[in-house]
């Protein structure tokens, strides 16, 4: 019985995520052995700085994408959205599960959406994105990096550090938190990040027995929605730590619908657009393109401290 290794992080929701990967694998293909490797990687082991301090999302992948290219594992379970825009050029993005919610939610204290928050209460997130769309909501919330698994993290705001915080709606709803939901943001307020609520398989790049495995559990509308949402970031040169969301849907009539905005540190400065067309990488590029012109270059060179020309 070929061994398949399945690298995934060690945080309680990654295994929970893997698990899900090892399950789909096992019913379509139940004449492989699959073994989970669990990868602590330097996202995980850095907990005192914020993520853009110390170079973004990316570090939840290098150690697990290291594990592939080494050998040691044949496929690798990722949480879409932590997916750097570039990839080594020896890997490829071989399926993407079925997307769950991918939008964002509130959990606070004691059950309160945003708008009863108290004037100046503290939201943790980690996510410049979060931040500036909530500052967008109400510019007088305090809001606090707040870094580490969702359990570290819902830990924090029972001891009273916050009086409300930010996460998925996927992560918290697979791990049976949904009960404690006290606000789902739809893209009216907080638009996504690229990939949330899916989960990537990365495979080596001419591994044809890893691929026909992944390809048999690849769920085909939210790889090409994840895609344009992916091509969108490439093409503005936006990364996963500045404060730029995306969010492509198809629609019934096989068009895709794709939402954008870049935003400024603060919310105040920001551009949204949106396109609608049948070919998910064209409604990409022209939605890049469009955002840039209207504002969004302007906002991304203050954000990298380029000056205006």
């Amino acid at each position: 019985m070929p061994k398949v290794v399945i690298a995934t992080r060690k945080s309680p929701l990654a295994l929970i995520q893997a698990g899900i990967v090892k399950k789909a694998l096992s019913e379509a293909h139940p004449g492989n052995e699959y073994e989970l490797l669990e990868i602590t990687t330097e996202g995980d082991r850095i907990l005192d700085r914020p993520l853009a301090a110390i170079g973004g999302k990316g570090l939840f992948i290098k150690d697990i994408e290291k594990a592939l290219l080494e050998g040691r594992a044949d496929i690798a379970a990722h949480s879409a959205k932590d997916l750097p825009v570039e990839i080594p050029r020896e890997l490829t993005i071989g399926a993407m599960l079925r997307r769950e919610d991918p939008f964002d939610v509130l959990i606070s204290r004691d059950g309160k959406r945003l708008v009863e928050l108290p004037k100046g209460a503290k939201i943790g997130t980690s996510s410049s994105r979060r931040k500036a769309q909530l500052l967008v909501q109400r510019d007088d919330l305090e809001i606090v990096e707040l870094r580490g698994n969702v359990n570290t993290r819902l830990g924090k705001l029972d001891s009273g550090m916050y009086d409300a915080i930010v996460l998925a709606h996927a992560s918290v709803g697979r791990m049976g938190l949904a009960g404690r939901i006290a606000q789902h943001f739809d893209d009216r307020y907080l638009i996504p990040s690229a990939g949330q609520g899916a989960i990537a398989l990365e495979t080596r790049r001419g591994d044809k027995f890893a691929a026909g495995l992944v390809s048999a559990v690849n769920d085909k509308k939210t790889f090409s929605e994840v895609e344009a949402e992916r091509i969108f970031l490439s093409r503005i040169g936006g990364g996963c730590q500045l404060p730029v969301a995306v969010y492509c849907v198809r629609l019934s009539d096989d068009r895709y619908h794709l939402k954008a905005a870049i935003y400024g540190r603060d919310g105040k400065d920001h551009v949204i657009c949106e396109r609608v067309g049948f070919k998910n990488v064209i409604v990409a590029f022209e939605l890049a393109n469009e955002i840039l012109e209207i504002g969004g270059r302007r906002i991304l060179d203050s954000l990298n401290g380029k000056r205006p020309i």
